[in-house]
This record gives C-alpha cells, structure tokens and sequence, in this order.
C-alpha cells in the first residue's frame, strides 16, 4: 500500500473524529477520543506523531496546535468537566460586550474541584437556565454574565458591557432587573441595580417639570415654553430669545430605532431652522445635576453673545 492509500484510509477511519472536532473548534477530550475506539496507545502515537497536540489536561487539539479563540475557550471549558461553562469576561468576549484581552474564566459546580493553567476558574451553583450553548461553546447566559461581572469589574467597564448588549439586542433590561432580584446580597449587584436604574429612569411630565426648571433658573435661564410645537414636533423646553430647545429623553434601554430615527428628524428640523437642541436623560436632570446646570450654562452663554441683536427667533405654534 502507497502513502497516499494510508493517508486516505486514515482520514476515512477518523471521520467520526474529524465531525466532532469540527462541531468543537478544532478540539477534542481524551474521553471522546476513547469512546472513539482510540485506546491510549494510539492516543499517544497520535501526540508523537504531531497528529494531536496537548492543549489543557485531557484537551487536544487535532492536526495542528494553532486554535482560534473559541477553540481555546471550548479547549478550557471541556478541560473543567462535563458540567463548566465559559463565565465572566470570556463569556463577555465570547457576547463581544467587552473589548481587549480577558483572561479564561470558567465557572464549575460547587463540588467540583479543577486547577487548569491559565484558567481562573470560579465555583458557583448554576441553575440550567443559567446556561446555554452559543457558536458551539457551553456559556452563561448574557444576564448571569453581567451579574457575574458586576462582581469582579469597575462600574464603568460593567455600564460599557450592559450598552453593548443592549445595543446588539442581546439582553431584555426587565428581564436583567428580574434575574438580579434572586441575587440580593451578592457582590456587585447593587451597582448592577444602581446602572440599571439610572439608565431605564423615567419621570412624568410634571415631576420632570419640577426637577428641570430649577436647573434652568439657576444659571439665569427665565421661565421657558412648556409642550409647544416647533417644526412640526412638540418640544419638552423652549426659550425663544435664545432659540434654545432641550428636549429630555427617558427609558434609555426601551428606545426604539423607530424613535431613534424620529429624534434624529426632529433634531435636523430645529437646527435647520436655526435652533439649538440640547438633550439630556431623565437620569441626568435627577442624578447629575452639575452637569445640566454646566451644560446649559456654557450654551446660553454662547446663545446670548449670538443672539443679543436679534429678534425672538420662532414664533410658536
């Protein structure tokens, strides 16, 4: 028998093998290899031969050492148990929520015991709705994801991860907000709650009224137009002798790109009719209230240098 017949009656007995490494990045147990019918000495003249390459404890790569990320992540999740799943940052890299280099982390079940190098590994009970399979990899879902970041990163890194997964449509924040109840106590969920309130915060008309105004006064704004129409769109705030529109946004996280687009227009039609639009969140006018009165103090300003030699800009509908 030539080389090439052997080369071909090799792959054709390990096409078994080969499915399974391709369902698994490129990466396969010992234990699969065995079920396999590749007994250990086989598996070991595999490893000399270059066939396969040791990755983690009982985790080989096959035909070449060179894996991508997630043949890396799967390679430290099998190398953990039947049960581990890829948790914390990897799973946030693996969502593309958080930016950079992470480290391994994979989470085990309370009575599993595993030291794997280059692999932080966390026990931790997981319920199975905790837990699914995405591109091929076992991870946490993305909302025990950020409860599980919200323990071990800063509050700005774990905001950036919670817009991002909104942004990409991965996380319902009602759904955050219920999951985080069951975790009272913990670590890191109080900011979780914190973030999540500032940016899903909304108040009614008259308790916006009651909040903002005296913002305005403050820094020598007089008494706006409230709920009237300009360009055809009813604006929040609106002083004519500056030309000065501020429109307030609530319920961050529910914004729809419907109503993205229509801020867009309105925002296009003030300006194109000379105007100035500010826009603040509900959450800022409650929770940063310094940076309202420095915003609309530098802008009127600005406004009032502008302006002084002009007429009232809008008549109001």
């Amino acid at each position: 028998m030539n080389t090439s017949d052997a080369g071909s009656r090799q792959r054709g007995e390990d096409g078994p093998l080969w499915e399974i490494v391709g369902e698994q990045h490129g990466v396969i147990t010992r234990g699969q290899l065995l079920e396999l019918g590749i007994g250990p000495s086989a598996v070991a003249w595999r490893l000399q031969s270059g066939r396969l390459h040791a990755i983690q404890r009982g985790v080989y790569a096959v035909g070449r050492p060179d894996l991508s990320r997630h043949g890396r992540w799967t390679a430290a999740v099998m190398s953990c148990g039947p049960h581990a799943v890829l948790s914390h940052r990897s799973a946030a890299a693996l969502y593309e929520i958080v930016d950079g280099p992470v480290p391994f982390e994979v989470t085990v079940p309370l009575q599993v015991f595993r030291v794997r190098p280059g692999v932080r590994v966390y026990r931790r009970a997981l319920e199975a709705d905790e837990c699914v399979t995405v591109e091929g990899v076992r991870v946490t879902t993305v909302a025990r994801t950020l409860i599980d970041l919200a323990q071990i990163v800063t509050g700005d890194r774990l905001e950036a991860a919670i817009n991002a997964a909104d942004k990409r449509d991965l996380v319902d924040p009602e759904a955050l907000r219920s999951a985080i109840e069951s975790y009272k106590g913990r670590r890191g969920v109080r900011l979780l709650r914190q973030i999540l309130d500032r940016n899903t915060f909304a108040l009614t008309d008259s308790q916006l009224e009651r909040e903002f105004l005296p913002l305005a006064r403050s820094v020598g704004l007089g008494q706006p137009r409230t709920g009237v129409r300009l360009d055809g769109f009813k604006v929040d705030f609106f002083w004519p002798e500056l030309g000065l529109v501020v429109e307030t946004d609530g319920l961050r996280y529910h914004r729809t790109p419907g109503a993205q687009a229509r801020d867009r227009l309105r925002d296009q039609a003030h300006a194109a009719a000379g105007l100035t639009t500010l826009r603040f969140t509900h959450a800022q006018v409650r929770y940063e209230r310094d940076h309202v009165r420095r915003t609309l103090a530098t802008v009127a300003r600005r406004l009032v240098s502008t302006n002084s030699m002009k007429p009232s800009l809008r008549q109001v509908a």
